[in-house]
């Protein structure tokens, strides 16, 4: 296919995010219905595409957390343009338009498939741990009586609880995520202080669990059980760092399948994060 000599880099508005979602779905990445509103509103200026001749042929995410972090995702292209070059030029192009776009110093964070790990070494990208997705059918369970769903009063508690496994403050995120429609929502409250909680959101197949943090294992059991309980007869994922051995054995407890896997990698410092407490990670796409 004949390829443009003069291909435009160009922002990506609402509707050209929309599309990259619809290509993750085509890629079999199980993105939700909503995802492209709420990542829009996280941060305008994270979505980038090329375009050839005014038709989009390839794109990716580099958001920005308050210019403190950020986080590369959704690369992504079409499949008629593939091994022309295409996909290295976008790639180093977004890295180094987030890079310009962060403190001097920020770090960079990603979810790598197996496949593109080595391509993103050279880029300067880290393997900090590996991610698995785990699927297990949503079944009946008697939900604990800690576990509620979150609302507008948790938000401060949800923020902080969040900061403490994303490293970085992401209002803009989470408040959206957590009232997405058709999620489902759940906290573990305990002696007036909040251990954990999670969130589920509609996706293409099922439903994806997005996040799962909690204290300690005992308590992100019940907000998993509450999870499935919440969508019986459904596919549940649950993606899970493998650096955090009690979520490799929650995995193991309730039998669940393994789909594939990713790694977290980094380019600079990785931020300082409670491993211990994640044992289901927010989104391949955004973090």
């Amino acid at each position: 296919m004949k390829i443009a000599d003069d291909l435009q880099f160009r922002l990506l508005d609402p509707d050209g995010l929309k599309t990259l979602v619809n290509w993750a779905a085509q890629e079999g990445w199980n993105p939700g219905p909503h995802d492209a509103e709420v990542f829009f509103a996280t941060d305008p200026e994270g979505f980038y595409g090329y375009f050839d001749r005014d038709e989009m042929i390839a794109g990716g995410s580099i958001v920005s957390y308050q210019k403190a972090f950020g986080f590369m995702g959704f690369f992504i292209v079409k499949p008629e343009y593939r091994a022309s070059g295409i996909g290295r030029k976008l790639w180093y192009q977004r890295r180094d338009t987030l890079l310009a776009r962060l403190n001097p110093g920020a770090a960079i964070g990603m979810d790598g498939v197996l496949a593109m790990q080595p391509f993103y070494k050279k880029g300067g990208f880290e393997i900090a741990f590996r991610d698995e997705r785990h699927e297990k059918t949503g079944t009946v369970f008697e939900i604990n009586n800690h576990i509620t769903p979150i609302t507008d009063e948790d938000f401060d508690a949800v923020m902080a609880f969040d900061l403490q496994c994303f490293g970085f403050e992401r209002p803009q995120f989470i408040k959206p995520w957590i009232e997405l429609p058709d999620g489902k929502t759940f906290k573990f409250v305990e002696n007036g202080g909040l251990k954990g909680f999670a969130v589920m959101r509609k996706a293409s197949k099922g439903y994806k669990i997005c996040p799962l943090f909690a204290d300690d294992a005992a308590i992100a059991a019940e907000l998993y059980k509450a999870c499935l309980n919440a969508v019986p007869g459904e596919p549940v994922y649950l993606d899970i760092p493998m650096i955090n051995q009690s979520a490799v054995e929650l995995t193991k407890a309730f039998n669940t399948t393994y789909v594939f896997e990713c790694a977290r990698m980094y380019y600079g410092k990785p931020p300082e994060i409670a491993v211990d407490k994640i044992f289901g990670i927010t989104t391949f796409e955004l973090g």
